[in-house]
């Protein structure tokens, strides 16, 4: 048997992850980790997962499993590889995906270093509903939960074969209820825990402040733009507080609903648009990954998959497509074409791949509406502009 370190939030899934690592005879050791000083300041946030509270609760989950358990001071690397992402994206009009950055960069990447070279520890075990499966040639593959309303899998896709290999994920064939019900079988002190629901490290979950608090944003009024007159109908209160997608707190009464289309940070300007004018056959995704080191291929570079570009959406069926070395790139470059169209395909959100429940790999989304592919074909026109010009 092997010893794990069990990565404990304080909550009831990372409870019955620790349980059962040691239920299977391994030698557990539960670590909570502080990432962040927000819950020091903010009485509100006594409760998150990463509150002194949470660290209790953790330890005395621990206690009654009879493991050892330790805090793990990890702020730097948080703020080097989540927070400052986070902030970056906002004030650069993009939607960040700051879950994916803490478990590629903080639960797989610090974490893990420091469990198997300070600890000794074979591997990290969370309470991810997620699987981790062995193919034939000795390969991990990442595969989606057994409950599929909990799969957390979207925000996984960035792990490596070397992460892949030493992450355990206890809870992948559970359910949510089995969860719990193991939780009260062994009368853990988190069994009736509620779920936490916001962003770990913003304020009231109001991530303008956290902008205010960490960044020194103020707020700056500009134009906002109706795409379908192109002509000005209001004013904002600063680029950096809106999203793609985003419909209330426009203040604007156009006869007919309006979103967040396009993002200018440079001109500080917000541009509008009716939900189909958000829907788009085509986008480009940069700094993509693969899970097994590298991505499936057609002869012309090309591969079939189904992306979902939200944790809850869908997945669509899509053609993925290598780009071109003209193609403006963070690395890792592609361009997706869906069968189907996706809505609000905001750039900095992730884009997953999947083939059936096997996570292939994903990357954030850089632009929507690629116009041409890069064998010179046209994709699907899907946003206005294209398709006057098509």
């Amino acid at each position: 048997m092997s010893r794990i370190l069990v990565a404990m939030s304080g909550g009831v899934d990372s409870s019955v992850a620790a349980a059962l690592v040691a239920r299977e005879g391994h030698e557990a050791v539960g670590v909570w980790m502080r990432l962040h000083d927000v819950a020091d300041s903010y009485s509100e946030f006594k409760k998150s997962c990463c509150s002194l509270d949470a660290a209790d609760d953790a330890r005395r989950v621990a206690a009654q499993l009879g493991i050892p358990f330790y805090v793990m001071n990890l702020e730097r690397e948080f703020d080097a590889g989540v927070l400052q992402p986070f902030l970056d994206a906002y004030l650069d009009g993009r939607t960040p995906s700051p879950c994916v950055d803490c478990n590629t960069y903080v639960k797989f990447g610090a974490l893990l270093g420091r469990a198997r070279h300070l600890y000794d520890c074979e591997a990290v075990a969370t309470g991810h509903y997620a699987r981790r499966v062995v193919g034939a040639d000795g390969s991990a593959r990442l595969a989606r939960a057994v409950d599929t309303d909990k799969d957390q899998t979207y925000f996984l896709y960035g792990l490596r074969q070397d992460q892949l290999e030493h992450a355990r994920f206890p809870l992948g064939e559970l359910t949510k209820p089995e969860v719990r019900a193991i939780a009260r079988e062994l009368d853990l002190v988190t069994a009736d825990k509620p779920e936490s629901q916001e962003i770990c490290f913003v304020p009231g979950g109001d991530y303008r402040e956290a902008l205010r608090e960490r960044a020194g944003w103020q707020e700056t009024p500009g134009p906002i733009i109706d795409g379908v007159g192109g002509e000005r109908v209001g004013a904002h209160r600063g680029a950096a507080a809106y999203t793609v997608g985003q419909r209330q707190g426009l203040g604007v009464a156009l006869g007919a609903p309006r979103y967040v289309s396009r993002i200018d940070p440079v001109t500080n300007t917000i541009q509008l648009g009716r939900r189909e004018d958000l829907e788009t056959h085509t986008f480009a995704v940069e700094r993509a990954t693969f899970v097994s080191g590298a991505a499936p291929s057609a002869a012309d570079g090309s591969f079939r998959a189904e992306v979902r570009i939200r944790h809850r959406s869908a997945p669509i069926p899509a053609t993925v497509w290598p780009a071109t070395d003209d193609e403006p790139s963070r690395g890792g470059h592609w361009l997706v074409e869906t069968d189907t169209p996706v809505w609000a395909a905001a750039p900095g959100q992730a884009a997953v791949f999947y083939d059936g429940d096997i996570v292939l790999g994903g990357g954030r989304i850089s632009r929507p509406d690629v116009a041409v592919r890069p064998d010179g074909a046209a994709l699907r026109a899907s946003s206005p502009e294209l398709r006057a010009s098509a």
